[in-house]
């Protein structure tokens, strides 16, 4: 195999596998994230949250094979800082070329998720799913 067909390889590789953002404990809680997600998907701390804000979703939806209501609020993931609903986060994939969070955060303090990689494909299916 020459260098240019094993560096496609690798560079396709990397479009496939890509991990999900989080906001750290060093979020200073600026806000400047929040407005610039196109899935609603992130939150003030302590706030509580649904699948159905900033999304197409209404009545019963299905979560990891369950059943919810996409209006029915959620418990807050952080009390203390901003935080990222991870299961309607779509790094912006179908959007922008690049996470906006990430790219407004004064502090970058949005930052990559290593335990949850998710492919390319995925999140664009999950934003199929927000915005039907």
């Amino acid at each position: 195999m020459d260098i240019k067909t094993h560096d496609k390889q690798i560079v396709s590789k990397i479009k496939i596998l890509i991990m999900a953002l989080k906001i750290t404990d060093e979020c200073i809680n600026c806000g400047a994230c929040e407005p610039e997600c196109p899935n609603n998907a992130i939150y003030e701390g302590a706030s509580n949250w649904s699948y159905a804000e900033g999304t197409t979703l209404n009545g019963n939806i299905n979560v990891g094979g369950q059943s919810l209501d996409a209006n029915a609020m959620q418990n807050a993931v952080s009390d203390d800082f901003y935080y990222i609903v991870a299961s309607k986060c779509t790094e912006c994939n179908g959007f922008h070329e690049e996470p906006q969070c990430a790219a407004k955060c004064p502090v970058d303090c949005c930052v990559v998720d290593e335990d949850l990689a998710e492919s390319v494909d995925t999140l664009l299916q999950r934003k199929e799913w927000l915005h039907s």
